[in-house]
């Protein structure tokens, strides 16, 4: 169902919410980059963020956008808190670590179970073969969705590698790590969405 508060232009047919704690560098910085990525797709997915303890309109652009020069992608963008709402209006949640994945869970339990991974986990599970011969953005999203979903859990997956740290308080070296973890995920993400 869309949104009505949101602008006609941002009433996409594929809602992609990405989640982390505060809101104010791994999601943002995840939302940025799948914007940069699927620009092409723009007007058939909109993306967004929120954070699970985050408070509410702290402005994302002077963290996670200095860090990566991100400021013009992120012009008056603030901070906003995980609800049910978003979780159910969502029809993928990218949350940068398992918690985030389960606090979504336990908002919305039957909306989330099979929409929400942590981005490193969707990134491990997407495969192109699941949207083969699909060419509408939203088609194709779902597909790939409902195939990940359907792979999560399968015997001998390395589960280990599927949590983003958070970069608050951390040196630069690793906060530059946090950013190559999420942007490599994107990456990976955006391939199999943009591959026909």
């Amino acid at each position: 169902m869309p949104d009505s508060s949101l602008p006609a232009a941002h009433q996409a047919r594929f809602r992609v919410l990405t989640v982390c704690t505060g809101n104010l560098y791994r999601s943002p910085v995840a939302e940025c980059l799948l914007r940069r990525r699927l620009a092409p797709l723009l007007e058939a997915i909109h993306v967004s963020s929120a954070g699970t303890a985050a408070t509410p309109g702290v402005p994302v652009a002077a963290t996670a956008a200095s860090l990566l020069g991100m400021a013009a992608d992120l012009p008056g963008t603030v901070t906003r808190r995980l609800t049910a709402g978003l979780v159910e209006s969502a029809d993928l949640v990218l949350g940068a670590a398992t918690e985030h994945r389960e606090a979504a869970v336990r908002l919305s339990p039957v909306r989330a179970l099979s929409r929400a991974f942590s981005l490193r986990e969707f990134a491990r599970l997407v495969r192109a073969e699941d949207a083969a011969g699909l060419v509408d953005p939203a088609a194709r999203l779902t597909a790939l969705v409902k195939g990940a979903a359907a792979r999560r859990g399968s015997a001998g997956a390395d589960v280990s590698d599927d949590d983003v740290a958070d970069p608050l308080g951390a040196r630069p070296p690793e906060v530059r790590e946090v950013f190559r973890r999420i942007e490599e995920s994107v990456d990976r993400i955006a391939a199999v969405l943009l591959s026909r």
